[in-house]
């Protein structure tokens, strides 16, 4: 009789605690990112056998730059709770200011570009933090006064860049490293030591964890929020400047769609759009992914009209994996 309901107690399930159900949620978030990328690696290469060439993984690597640099910036917006859906714009922007100087000022066009965006990223958080205007709908307004901006100056013409040394030419090497690649590199470490070694990326993330008790604790919101949006417009301003330096022309339509991408990029990468959380490192896997996804869309000649659709899908699977419902409360 003992032997029998010893194996029945040995047999049976234990269930499991909301606490061990919780760790494992939270394991699934951590690794969600890392899991989907080998599975978008191992997918990719059974449809085609060039996709982990080293020429397209360099290609990759060259493409993916504008879009990790806008995505650093955007980390610390979405780590905040907040949204930026002008970033596209602000390229934008900044590409146009780069090929309207770089003739004149050369190598020093990177000067005014890169302050045309932090202007931008300046009018945003001050209309978020000063003006109580919810992010969303800030951005959304600015993005179309940005845009505007740039059809009103180029016409619907590309403004061309006739100096063949601006930023060293976006496809030049340096130790056998695209110089792209190498200013991409050199700003994500940045962030990196911004957001794990300094005040402002400890405020940064205790604003996203709970506003109110960061008011409390004593620190600037406003200025904090200011600072966040200055360092995404700066940042996108550098991303226009690479997207300059690579086609050598700003174009009306240069950066349309990217505020998707870049958006998705973070989500993707495991930083919940409920703040609180971020990661650069995270980041640079969620850049792969979006970067990996349309290359070997193209390479398995996905229709382009369909691989939008399939980049959405994947965003709302990042969101629906990575939000944490329990910090929202009422889902509206």
């Amino acid at each position: 009789m003992n032997e029998v309901s010893t194996t029945t107690a040995v047999g049976d399930k234990v269930p499991q605690s909301p606490w061990h159900r919780r760790i494992q949620v939270d394991q699934l978030r951590r690794g969600f990112p890392l899991i989907f990328l080998v599975i978008l690696i191992a997918i990719f290469t059974i449809m085609s056998p060039r996709f982990l060439s080293l020429d397209n993984l360099s290609t990759v690597l060259e493409q993916g730059m504008v879009l990790l640099v806008a995505a650093l910036g955007m980390t610390f917006i979405i780590m905040a709770g907040s949204i930026d859906i002008s970033v596209g714009a602000i390229v934008a922007v900044s590409a146009l200011v780069a090929a309207l100087t770089a003739d004149t000022l050369g190598i020093w066009a990177i000067i005014p570009a890169i302050a045309a965006g932090a202007v931008c990223g300046l009018i945003n958080g001050l209309l978020l933090a000063v003006g109580k205007v919810p992010s969303f709908i800030a951005t959304m307004g600015t993005m179309v006064v940005y845009r505007g901006l740039v059809l009103y100056f180029t016409r619907g013409a590309p403004v061309s860049i006739d100096d063949n040394g601006f930023l060293w030419t976006y496809s030049d090497y340096s130790w056998g490293i695209p110089h792209s690649v190498m200013i991409g590199l050199a700003l994500a470490v940045l962030a990196w030591c911004i957001i794990n070694y300094t005040v402002f990326g400890r405020e940064v993330r205790a604003i996203g964890g709970g506003e109110r008790v960061s008011i409390l604790t004593g620190i600037a919101v406003t200025r904090v929020k200011i600072m966040m949006f200055v360092l995404l417009g700066t940042l996108a301003g550098m991303a226009g400047l690479l997207q300059g330096a690579r086609t050598m022309a700003a174009t009306s339509q240069l950066g349309l769609g990217l505020e998707l991408d870049v958006i998705a990029a973070v989500v993707v990468g495991g930083t919940p759009l409920t703040g609180g959380l971020g990661s650069i490192i995270n980041t640079m896997l969620g850049v792969l992914i979006i970067t990996l996804l349309s290359s070997g869309m193209n390479m398995a000649g996905v229709d382009p009209y369909l691989q939008n659709i399939i980049k959405g899908a994947v965003l709302i699977c990042a969101v629906f994996v990575t939000i944490d419902r329990k910090k929202i409360g009422i889902i509206k």
